[in-house]
Order: C-alpha cells, then structure tokens, then sequence
C-alpha cells in the first residue's frame, strides 16, 4: 500500500494482537513510529498496550507509556484503561492502581478489571475492599464483577461478604445471570452452605455443567455423598448437560467419602466407557483413595501398574492415607518413597510417616524420619484456623494466646476439658491438644455468640483423630453445631456425632 493511515495501521496491529501474535503487532508498531508522518491515535497505542500484556513485558509496556505522554494522548480514558490492563498484566500491581486512581471516569469494565488484577495476584483482601469502593460510587457492577468477587469470597471462605453480594443482587432487582449464579452457588458450596447453595441452584433456569459439578461437589466435600450422587443422577437423566472430568471428581470423592467402594469403581470405569472421557491423575487419585481408604490395597495396586500415565503426588498421598488407616506400614514406606522424590520439602508426608511408625511402636523410625526432616530442613507447617464472628474474622495458631480474649478462651477450654474427661474423653496428647487452632477458634465462636449459634470454623490442615473426637464431645457438650472444614473436607459435628462417621 503506497498510503497508509492510522486506520489501515492500527487494523494490522489489533490483528495481529487478536490472533495471539503480539511480537508481530509490535514489530509493526515499531515500523509505525519510524514513519515520517505517523501520527498515533487511541486504539493504536490500545492496540500495542495489549500487545505488550500479551507478551508480557512491562520494559515494552513502559515505552509505549512514555511514547503516550510525549505525543498527548494521556487525556483519554481508552488509553488510560489500556495502561492500567497492562500494568496489572505485566505484574506491577501498584503502577496500575496509581493509574486507575488518576482517571476521571472509571466504566464497570475499569473496576471489573482492576478488582480482579488483585484477586489474580492473591491480594483478595484489597480485591474487595476496592469492590465495596465499587458500589459507594454508584457504578452498578455486571455479572463479571460479580462472579470475580464471589469466587474470591470462596477461596477466604468468606460467606458473610459473599451473603451481601448474593443481597446486593438482589435489592437492585438484577437475576443472576448463569456465570454469576454458578458463582452463587460454587461460593456457598465451598463455604458449607448448601441448603444455600441448593436454593440458588433451583433457582436457575437451566443449570450449567459449572452448577452441576459445584453442588455435587459441595455435597461430597459437606459429608452428603447421597444427595451428591442423587445430583448427579439427575444431571445424567436431564439430557441438557453431559458430565466432564471435574464433574467426575465430585462424584469420586463422594464415593471415597461414603465408602461406597462398588458404586465408586462403576462410575470410575464409565468415565471411559460410558462417557467417552479419558482418565484425568484426578480421577486416578479418587479412585485410590477410595480403595485404600477400605484397605482394598491389591485392587489399588494393579489400578496404579495398569496406568497409562504416571502417578502424582495426589495419588501418593491417598495412598498413603489409606495405609495410615489400615496400619500397612511396608506399602506406606513405598508411597512415601515416591512422595520424598516428587515434594521432599512437603512436611506432611513426613508427619504421616512419623505416625505410621509410632502407631506400629517402630520409633527408631520415628526418629530417624525426625532427623531426616531437621537433615532437609523441613519444618513442620503450623496450624491455623480462623472463625468470622460479626463480620469479622479472626485468626488462631497453635498454641495462640495474641487474641484480646485469650485469657477467656483458655479459661472455657479448660471447663470444657474437665467435663469432657466426665463424659469419657481421654486425650492422647492432652498437653498439646488444648492449644491446637480449630479448639481456640471453637472456643471463641462458643463464648461469642448466642447460645445455640452454630460454630463454623476453617482450617489450614488435616484436623487430626484426637481433635476431630475432642469435637465431638465439645458439640454435645455445648449443644451447638459446630462445622469445621479442614483441609480434606467439611465435618459437621452435632450432638456428639460428625458427619464423617469418623471416614475421612
């Protein structure tokens, strides 16, 4: 072309950014500027900002930047919104919000995008408080928005701003479209609501295979395995929605979790065929942990020798508990031996192993393990658990005594010790266990609410048997419900019972 314009320009460089060809976008841009009589425009420094984002490279990135405030073109809110995207793209968090601060009219789109570079970069925190900024100014937030504030509320597990964001909805008379609703509903199953989750799911219209899979999954996690394979019957049986490999997982750890060692085996083999999918190393792991957890030790192996692709960490590690279980240290030393190669620095492996030796009374091996990990310089990572109370969510380690109700806490914890040991309780390790997290945080959720109030309390790590029996005894003792989700699953403890029935 003997003439070209800005508009012939800047079509070639959206082009190329829209076919995932930024380096050839930014070559172009590069030609571009060395022409006599190029004059830039909005869309194609927009163009060459994403193309930049694409890379990424936040060297590039800042020259287009100086390349805008040198020609005048810093005025215009596209070109604002491009820089903030890439800033944020390119990993420098700071320099985007110093300039999405900087512009005058922020659309949902600059919000949308802006919260969500925060919940990327694991900054949830400040994701949402920029969201509550969000609604004080009066822009109204779109479906995305919604769904990347709702998501952000389950990996925190905070169902108590995710309950204002399903009441924000709501008030301004928006029906969740399908992403936000899925969203409604993976956020209440992630948090333990499922009579929550269920009420959204009814609500919709035509349920995604998102949908499907998160309640199903939200029932096996919650200790429900029955209504998760009833959901998942009805998923099979509506014609609309066909099941994909996550779907699967829910239905896998539903069996695991129920024991339902035949039922677990024939939808395992379905997957292939039946459904037409192929095996996922998540579906390998269910499948083992299923039988190892029912001391089906043999099936187990031949599964794992019969894989066409190699075993992973999960796999292992399902193992190993199911061998932890049924006290079958000479497997457990063979699956450790494979976890040590693929994660040597995981502590929990070596923890497992240390009480699979002191279970069988080997503590030259309990030992040894110990000397290993100081050898590795592995440290045992510290419990912790954290309970919302008002809209506030407080934080308890091991052995905490930082919280202003300390002194309360452990004066009620130790009460409740002396009436447990009444009702039969015999700790373990009854100097220790006082002070493990999820007991704190249950202890303050207790003595803050009102009575009859369920307890609802997260944890970082597997709760272990003492505790998880502990519990019980505290749930019949205080008449409270008291739902602690760990980092296996939930367990919902009532009246001296959990919903584990002790299987996890």
């Amino acid at each position: 072309m003997p003439d070209r314009d800005n508009f012939t320009w800047t079509a070639m460089v959206s082009g190329y950014v829209r076919y995932d060809r930024p380096n050839e976008a930014l070559d172009l841009c590069r030609m571009m500027s060395r022409c006599q009589n190029w004059q830039g425009n909005k869309f194609t420094v927009s163009s060459a900002l994403a193309a930049a984002a694409a890379i990424p490279c936040l060297r590039i990135g800042k020259e287009i930047h100086g390349h805008i405030m040198r020609t005048g073109l810093e005025s215009d809110q596209v070109v604002w919104s491009s820089l903030s995207d890439m800033y944020g793209k390119c990993g420098s968090i700071e320099e985007a919000r110093h300039i999405f601060d900087r512009m005058v009219d922020r659309d949902v789109v600059t919000w949308t995008t802006m919260i969500g570079r925060y919940f990327e970069d694991g900054r949830r925190d400040e994701g949402l408080h920029l969201f509550k900024d969000l609604i004080k100014s009066g822009t109204r937030p779109n479906e995305f928005t919604f769904a990347g504030v709702l998501n952000a509320c389950s990996d925190v597990t905070a169902e108590q701003l995710g309950r204002q964001v399903h009441g924000y909805i709501t008030r301004v008379g928006s029906t969740p479209s399908s992403f936000a609703a899925s969203a409604l509903v993976h956020m209440y199953s992630k948090c333990g609501s499922m009579v929550n989750a269920e009420r959204v799911f009814k609500g919709m219209l035509q349920p995604d295979l998102v949908s499907w899979t998160s309640l199903i999954a939200g029932y096996a996690q919650n200790g429900k395995p029955n209504e998760a394979l009833h959901y998942f019957e009805l998923l099979l049986n509506s014609g609309k929605v066909h099941p994909d490999h996550i779907t699967f997982v829910g239905v896998l750890s539903a069996c695991a979790h129920a024991g339902l060692v035949d039922k677990g085996l024939q939808y395992f083999y379905s997957i292939k065929d039946k459904h037409g999918l192929t095996y996922t190393t998540d579906h390998y792991a269910c499948i083992i942990d299923l039988l190892a957890r029912c001391g089906r030790f043999e099936e187990a192996k031949r599964i794992i020798s019969g894989m066409p692709i190699k075993p992973d960490k999960f796999l292992w590690a399902s193992l190993l508990g199911g061998c932890r279980i049924h006290k079958n240290v000479e497997l457990a030393e063979k699956a450790a031996e494979a976890l040590f190669e693929i994660e040597p620095e995981n502590p929990a492996t070596y923890v497992t192993m240390a009480n699979i030796y002191a279970t069988a009374g080997k503590w030259a091996e309990v030992a040894k393990i110990r000397t290993i990990m100081d050898d590795r310089g592995v440290v045992k990572k510290p419990g912790k658990s954290w309970i919302e109370v008002k809209r506030k969510t407080h934080v308890f380690l091991v052995g905490d005594k930082s919280h202003p109700k300390s002194k309360q806490i452990h004066e009620f914890l130790g009460e409740l010790s002396r009436r447990m040991k009444e009702e039969g309780f015999v700790p373990d390790k009854e100097q220790n266990l006082s002070y493990h997290s999820e007991k704190l945080a249950i202890a303050y959720g207790v003595i803050s609410t009102a009575a009859g109030t369920p307890i609802k309390v997260f944890k970082n790590l597997r709760t272990c048997v003492d505790c998880h029996t502990a519990i019980k005894f505290i749930s019949k003792i205080v008449d409270r419900k008291i739902v602690v989700r760990d980092s296996a699953r939930f367990h919902c403890f009532e009246n001296g019972s959990c919903s584990c029935r002790d299987y996890w």
